[in-house]
């Protein structure tokens, strides 16, 4: 036992504050502690209505082609040893393919850089513009990861809203005030996450030319790249790749619905060759060197899954996004204190309204959430979480039944509190 004379011994090594609120920012940290909030005694099963995890759900399985694939890897014991740092050649190549059918130009391997999944390739990309004193521009509402890697990174975060009334549209004023000559760039999430929007031909081409007037760089979220199911088809963000320089982030994570699979891509949409004369390609480069990279025999199987997948699997997971999408639609409008401003087009996930004057102890979207899980046994996300307060994310790729009772015991929450 020490002398009571001794001093406590006093340690060197303390946690980076900046993880801790980091953490608290992306989406798994939002439900984690509404998820707090369910009773235990609730003997219905708890319905997720906040997370784009479709594997989840029974309906929501990916094609035999790419389980094959991943075997057939597998098994030829040609994917067991390190990748070169940018990916396997036949997996860039194969992804160069796929994404150069909707662009006018065509892109080399040479533009691939592999990722493990979305999540890292968000990573890379904030990283890489990351110098002293940048600000980087994100949409509100948005994916919250952004505001944490860039939080991470010291990039000071700038947030333009984007317009509901107009069907989610970049308000483009809002970027043109808020940058300076420290801006990097800005992030545009199409299909939207978490609006379920898809943005024209005519306003990306907005996008482009006022990105261009900045001088900054486009970084284009498409993970959910091709899963509209409304009046605009989806078009990428390299389209506009002569005007202003992209960073295209992809996965196969949602397209073929297998996010734990943590595959992805970064890809410079620059066939003026600028992100190489001013030296992002080489940041991108050297953030590989000191990274990981993707499961190699998952690489292996890339040019069998983008190559060999039929139409008919995407055909069929885009009528059940738009059956589930309009199942939300409908109930949607049964309740008195939620409205949508538009129908969703695309993605898994939409934005409702949630109007608090109408409900009873009610104090504001978080509130209500927390409320829901602990009485109905149900988990939706709350718009705090992603830049708008008093509105709700509701994702919708889920088993149709299941999304009708979630609904259902929304409904009822909402009329047992709603003020006399």
């Amino acid at each position: 036992m020490e002398d009571e004379g001794v001093a406590e011994k006093r340690w060197n090594f303390k946690p980076n504050g900046v993880l801790a609120h980091a953490a608290k920012l992306p989406i798994k940290g939002t439900m984690q502690a509404i998820m707090r909030n369910l009773d235990g005694g609730d003997t219905r099963s708890t319905i997720a209505l906040c997370q784009g995890d479709p594997p989840v759900s029974p309906c929501f399985r990916t094609t035999p082609i790419a389980v094959d694939a991943v075997v057939s890897a597998l098994r030829s014991s040609e994917y067991n040893g390190y990748a070169p740092i940018a990916g396997i050649l036949p997996a860039r190549r194969a992804i160069a393919e796929y994404l150069s059918r909707d662009l006018p130009y065509k892109l080399s391997p040479d533009d691939v850089f592999l990722t493990v999944g979305c999540t890292q390739a968000i990573n890379m990309a904030v990283s890489v513009i990351a110098h002293p004193g940048a600000n980087i521009l994100l949409p509100r509402p948005g994916y919250p990861y952004y505001e944490a890697r860039a939080a991470f990174s010291g990039v000071e975060v700038r947030h333009f809203n984007l317009i509901p009334e107009r069907n989610w549209e970049v308000d483009l004023d809002a970027v043109e005030s808020l940058a300076d000559e420290n801006t990097a760039a800005m992030v545009l999430i199409n299909p939207g996450n978490p609006c379920g929007n898809v943005f024209t031909y005519q306003h990306l081409a907005k996008v482009a030319e006022t990105a261009k007037k900045l001088g900054i760089l486009i970084i284009a979220d498409e993970v959910y790249g091709h899963l509209t199911f409304g009046s605009n088809p989806f078009v990428p963000m390299g389209v506009f790749g002569s005007i202003v320089p992209v960073l295209t982030l992809g996965s196969i994570s949602k397209r073929w619905l297998v996010p734990g699979w943590r595959c992805g891509w970064v890809v410079t949409n620059d066939p003026n060759g600028i992100l190489k004369e001013t030296k992002i390609v080489d940041g991108i480069k050297d953030y590989l060197v000191i990274s990981s990279d993707p499961a190699t025999f998952v690489q292996g199987a890339i040019p069998q899954i983008l190559g060999s997948t039929r139409e008919d699997f995407f055909n069929k997971t885009i009528d059940i996004l738009r059956q589930t999408a309009d199942i939300c639609l409908e109930r949607i409008k049964e309740i008195d204190c939620i409205t949508y401003p538009c129908k969703p087009e695309g993605s898994m996930s939409f934005m409702v309204e949630l109007d608090v004057s109408h409900l009873a102890d009610i104090l504001d979207d978080v509130d209500f959430c927390c409320k829901l899980a602990k009485e109905e046994s149900v988990v939706i996300l709350p718009g705090s979480s992603v830049g708008f307060k008093n509105w709700l994310r509701i994702t919708f790729a889920t088993e149709p039944s299941s999304l009708e009772e979630g609904l259902r015991r929304l409904k009822s929450f909402c009329q047992r509190l709603a003020k006399k």
